[in-house]
């Protein structure tokens, strides 16, 4: 299949905490692509209820898809689409009358209509989790390019720990098979994709040269460099993320080294020490194996502190009413 270069999308996909902000900062400064500011969450979930919202053509069902995802993704919606206003009605008329029947149709409608608004002719989206996805997504979006973002994992779980209550990660253990499973899933489903759809950006290669890893992202999405790439716009438009106001940072990596304790590191590297070496990462201990009975005590443990947090706030809520 032959598609023109601005008719495929782009996804920004990759562990969380691995740098997938930054390079969508990055990227949507291009002046042909078009990215939200947030991520989407709404396109796997909804094509797991495909049938619920067929046929598209009856008005009705359009409103209702359109609804669920508000009802799915409504601050994303509201503030991230820096070309559209999200006015359900009007939609579900545009689209109707412009006969989108599918919903990769309609997704594909909204983000194209967005990426109008911003003067852009590609569209693009951010959404970490899709790296599990990628089959799925270029099954329903033909000619559609993943950028996988990779770092390292013991980074990551210092990332993960300062918003665990949001990953649900507690223990160094379960963020390390957390990391695992993101990055060995991409690389394997990336390998049977083929070069000219799948992609991988080492975080800390970001950092550290830049100009030369946006130059090799510009090649493999066939659009022409900008120096707009690296000279970013900043996140104060939506006050997301602090560190976005700030130039790159090539210290930031590595960090794991001060902040993580000597027992930590070793957990880590005993959990996944072959994926990291295997991505490029050295490892600082023996990456001793843990037993099968720790394993399954981090597990048990991460489980249990992450349901005690959530009766905690299911009480919180109670009182509060």
């Amino acid at each position: 299949m032959s598609l023109d270069s601005h008719d495929r999308p782009i996804f920004v996909v990759g562990a969380p905490r691995s740098g997938t902000t930054l390079f969508q900062y990055m990227l949507r400064s291009h002046p042909n692509i078009s990215l939200p500011t947030g991520e989407s969450h709404f396109l796997v979930p909804l094509f797991r209820r495909e049938n619920e919202f067929l046929p598209l053509s009856q008005r009705d069902n359009m409103k209702r898809l359109l609804e669920a995802m508000y009802e799915k993704s409504a601050n994303f919606l509201d503030t991230d689409l820096h070309g559209l206003r999200f006015d359900i009605e009007r939609l579900a008329d545009e689209f109707v009358s412009e006969c989108r029947d599918t919903l990769q149709s309609v997704f594909v409608g909204l983000f194209e209509k967005n990426a109008r608004g911003e003067g852009k002719i590609r569209w693009g989206d951010k959404t970490p989790y899709y790296v599990l996805q990628m089959e799925l997504l270029l099954d329903r979006f033909p000619g559609a390019q993943f950028i996988h973002l990779i770092r390292d994992g013991r980074d990551v779980a210092l990332s993960l720990f300062d918003r665990r209550h949001d990953f649900g990660v507690y223990n160094t253990f379960f963020a390390a098979k957390y990391w695992e499973i993101y990055v060995e899933r991409g690389q394997r489903v990336g390998r049977n994709l083929g070069i000219d759809v799948y992609h991988e950006v080492r975080f800390e290669d970001l950092v550290q040269d830049p100009v030369q890893v946006m130059r090799s992202v510009c090649t493999f999405l066939n659009e022409p460099y900008s120096e707009n790439l690296i000279n970013f716009r900043k996140s104060g438009e939506a006050g997301k993320t602090p560190l976005l106001q700030q130039p790159i940072q090539q210290s930031n990596k590595e960090k794991w080294r001060s902040k993580m304790s000597s027992r930590q590191i070793a957990v880590f590297e005993g959990a996944v020490g072959e994926t990291l070496k295997s991505n490029g990462y050295p490892l600082a201990t023996t990456a001793q194996t843990i037993s099968v009975p720790m394993k399954a005590t981090y597990r048990l443990h991460n489980e249990a502190v992450r349901r005690v947090h959530q009766l905690r706030r299911r009480l919180e809520r109670a009182v509060s009413r």
